[in-house]
């Protein structure tokens, strides 16, 4: 035999404000689907008869209830803000690297490429570690496209002597 249905009851004010949201306006796949299972909890049906109607799984659908049981309606409905990945770089260790980039590119290199300007980072003991997909989105954000600039040693304009027009045509 499996699990004892899940009991979950839903207040009445609960109830309407999940069909008040459901004919509203355009709302987040996740939240409808919510939003769908709590109304089916409400009128007493199974995990897995819910989960045969909507595309959540049973497993899905008890947790839905439980939430509901202990943060309410909101906490059920909506995700709490998710902290994303912590800073790779800090910002002295960002000014740095722009610094080098802006600079010459080291000898016998024309130009700074993501994966030189990561090596000579961590050669220079300017970071511990660094990956290449964080410099690209580094430079990204400053604007900084060393790649497509050859840094060209140019040498001095000669200077012309009196006589040299450099045109070439009616000097015989």
């Amino acid at each position: 035999m499996g699990r004892p249905p899940l009991k979950i009851d839903v207040a009445k004010k609960d109830q309407q404000e999940l069909r008040t949201l459901l004919k509203g306006g355009v709302q987040q796949v996740r939240v409808v689907l919510r939003a769908l299972a709590l109304l089916q909890l409400a009128e007493e049906a199974s995990a897995p008869q819910i989960a045969a109607v909507i595309p959540l799984t049973p497993q899905a659908i008890r947790r839905l209830g439980h939430r509901y049981q202990r943060v309410g309606l909101d906490g059920a409905l909506y995700e709490k803000q998710r902290p994303g990945a912590a800073e790779v770089l800090d910002t002295n260790q960002k000014q740095r690297i722009i610094a080098m980039v802006c600079s010459d590119p080291p000898e016998g290199r024309a130009r700074w490429t993501v994966r030189l300007v990561a090596e000579e980072s961590v050669k220079r003991k300017l970071v511990p570690n660094v990956g290449r997909e964080t410099i690209r989105i580094l430079l990204l954000h400053h604007d900084l496209k060393p790649w497509r600039e050859k840094n060209v040693v140019r040498g001095r304009p000669q200077r012309r002597l009196p006589g040299q027009d450099g045109g070439g045509a009616g000097n015989v």
